[in-house]
């Protein structure tokens, strides 16, 4: 090859080609054509007074994807960490990913939803919107986040399926494709999936789940790679106090490479194809999570054996609905 023309080459491959070493922006290819940065700041249970000092450090230590959610109830400090670093200069808001989700109770007020997170987001848009849960709940019940019946049972809104949520945020992004780019699902199995993908006219650009080796759900990643929906885990390292960091297996890996449990937990994602969230409001953990390593064929397998013996999932709200995981099989089934 010509030497000026391999130079040339060379200086506009994109740098995660060149280098197969994974970092926290290594780009994710959506089916919508944009990208997605390999790792996320979580905020999901990030107490009020903390969120604002943690999104912040994070942005100044180089994440640019922050997963936010209306029923976190913290979306509002996250706004002014976003606004706090754009007006210092540190990033543009093009520079970052944000994404949002659509709560139960706003099924049938996909608009409305939308709009309550961009004001307290205090952002004109969000770059990935979900359905938090395929769950319709009770939009006029006795708790606007958490309706319940007298019984204490979830109040389930009967009146509308997950399915016409879906059509809901179809028709919100043809409408607003200026305030949302793109739309995808949360919580979803295989067969809910497969419900909503025969009568949707968009395919979801991601299904965010619960995912790690106690919970690899091998079954939905590799559906949705089969359908093009990208996968974003979260609970990656399980739950406060997870097994996983002490678990032999995790670390030998980690041994292997020199690097800590949280570490390997984190990659192992990045070895699948999917981003993965990391939730703390720790400034030193948040920058140890940044630190991700190429995991090997040999890795992963010894990986898989966690879950040989069982899954363990760590995070399932008490709806009282089957939704189609195979480890959970009791409630109500929605699939519609």
């Amino acid at each position: 090859m010509n030497p000026s023309l391999s130079k040339f080459m060379l200086a506009h491959t994109p740098k995660h080609i060149l280098d197969p070493q994974p970092t926290m922006n290594t780009p994710l290819k959506l089916n919508t054509g944009a990208t997605i940065p390999a790792l996320g700041l979580g905020t999901w249970q990030s107490a009020p007074g903390e969120v604002k000092a943690s999104v912040i450090h994070a942005i100044e230590a180089g994440y640019r994807h922050i997963d936010c959610a209306y029923c976190y109830q913290n979306e509002d400090e996250v706004g002014e960490a976003i606004q706090d670093v754009i007006k210092r200069g540190i990033v543009k808001r093009e520079d970052l990913f944000i994404t949002s989700k659509l709560w139960c109770t706003f099924h049938t007020r996909a608009e409305e939803g939308l709009q309550k997170s961009l004001d307290l987001l205090k952002l004109d848009y969000v770059d990935l919107y979900l359905m938090h849960w395929p769950v319709p709940m009770n939009p006029k019940g006795n708790h606007p986040l958490f309706p319940k019946h007298e019984d204490g049972s979830r109040d389930i809104d009967l009146s509308i399926t997950h399915i016409d949520t879906w059509k809901g945020l179809e028709a919100l992004i043809k409408k607003n494709p200026d305030k949302v780019k793109a739309i995808g699902v949360a919580n979803y199995s295989v067969k809910y999936l497969e419900k909503l993908l025969a009568q949707a006219t968009i395919v979801p650009a991601a299904n965010q789940i619960e995912n790690h080796p106690l919970l690899p759900q091998q079954e939905v990643v590799d559906f949705c790679n089969e359908k093009g929906i990208h996968i974003t885990a979260y609970s990656p390292l399980g739950s406060t106090g997870s097994p996983l960091f002490k678990d032999e297996t995790v670390l030998e890996v980690a041994k292997k490479h020199s690097v800590g449990a949280g570490t390997v937990l984190l990659s192992y994602h990045l070895a699948r194809n999917s981003s993965v969230l990391a939730k703390s409001v720790t400034p030193a953990r948040i920058d140890e999570n940044r630190k991700l390593i190429t995991l090997d064929s040999e890795d992963l397998q010894k990986l898989k054996g966690l879950s040989a013996n069982g899954v363990t999932r760590f995070v399932y709200p008490p709806f009282g609905v089957n939704a189609g995981f195979p480890d959970k099989p009791d409630g109500i089934d929605l699939s519609g």
